[in-house]
């Protein structure tokens, strides 16, 4: 599990960063990638990735701002193009189906592939055998949200030598005390899980905000995360255009993270005020005196997902 940003900036693209997109790689665990928010040319930060718009399984969409929706449309339509020919689904605010089903009408756009908008209001808004998503609304001038993935605890790993002790050779009955299930030892014993089963493997958990002002919906989101993904938009002198224009500083984005207990902390959606990773400093300076344990989204950079203990 990691983190790929394809767009870091606020608003409008600079010749230094792109629009709000981020990749959530997982292709060890579902041989597939999820995408966070989809601004203007997503699709060609894509082309420079190592992504593959055919493994794009999931869209989760934060809010309808531009620069978190508008290339939507034109990645939906090129994916089939590039060998996608699974079904996507598409994660929203109300008004995300009628923007989609608009666009690719008046384009003329033929999608080949099933293609699934689920609009939602907050809460679970998705989940399976491995992981779950949920969802809360933030504090923008726009309904905004955040997500919320939390891997499911999985069963430790198998005492192999134990099991051999036992005169279990690898087949299905390792499987079975995988699950759970007890095994007929076929001399009047039986071997239950426990006796082979290391401890769980606690699940990690991913929070992905969109843009927001300090509220708390994100520290619920945020509980406990292995990994934050926060906005911060401005440095902490410009606090009141931050909160003017419904957005958050650096050193918000720390103080969540510390109320949280969150583990890490990434900062993002910068203003294009702060043209280079050198103007940036000052804002990863700020949040690192309130939240040690912060980085700051550079494009294309890979951020493992840690399990911490």
């Amino acid at each position: 599990m990691e983190l790929e940003f394809l767009g870091t900036n606020a608003g409008v693209p600079s010749l230094q960063r792109n629009v709000t997109s981020i990749a959530l790689r997982m292709f060890e665990e579902r041989r597939a990638f999820w995408l966070f928010d989809c601004g203007e040319a997503t699709q060609h930060q894509i082309l420079r990735s190592s992504l593959k718009l055919s493994k794009l399984e999931k869209i989760f969409i934060t809010h309808l701002h531009g620069d978190h929706i508008f290339g939507l449309p034109g990645l939906l339509s090129s994916r089939a193009y590039q060998g996608g020919t699974t079904k996507l689904t598409v994660y929203g605010p109300p008004g995300l189906k009628q923007y989609i089903e608009v666009s690719l009408m008046l384009s003329q756009s033929r999608i080949e592939y099933e293609l699934e908008v689920i609009e939602h209001t907050g809460g679970v808004v998705f989940e399976d055998e491995d992981v779950t998503v949920e969802s809360l609304l933030l504090d923008h001038r726009i309904d905004s949200y955040g997500y919320r993935i939390a891997e499911k605890d999985k069963p430790g790993s198998l005492d192999l030598k134990r099991l051999a002790e036992y005169g279990l050779k690898p087949g299905p009955a390792y499987g079975r005390l995988k699950r759970g299930e007890s095994i007929d030892l076929g001399n009047g014993k039986t071997l239950h899980p426990d006796d082979v089963l290391g401890q769980p493997k606690k699940g990690r958990i991913v929070t992905i905000l969109g843009d927001t002002r300090p509220c708390d919906n994100v520290i619920e989101l945020a509980r406990d995360a292995d990994l934050l993904v926060h906005e911060a938009t401005f440095m902490h002198d410009l606090k009141e255009s931050a909160y003017n224009y419904h957005h958050c500083t650096s050193i918000q984005a720390a103080e969540a993270a510390v109320a949280a207990g969150a583990k890490e902390l990434i900062l993002t959606h910068f203003s294009s005020r702060y043209k280079d990773q050198e103007h940036l400093q000052p804002l990863l300076d700020e949040a690192q005196s309130v939240f040690p344990k912060t980085l700051l989204a550079e494009e294309f950079m890979l951020f493992p997902v840690l399990r911490h203990t």
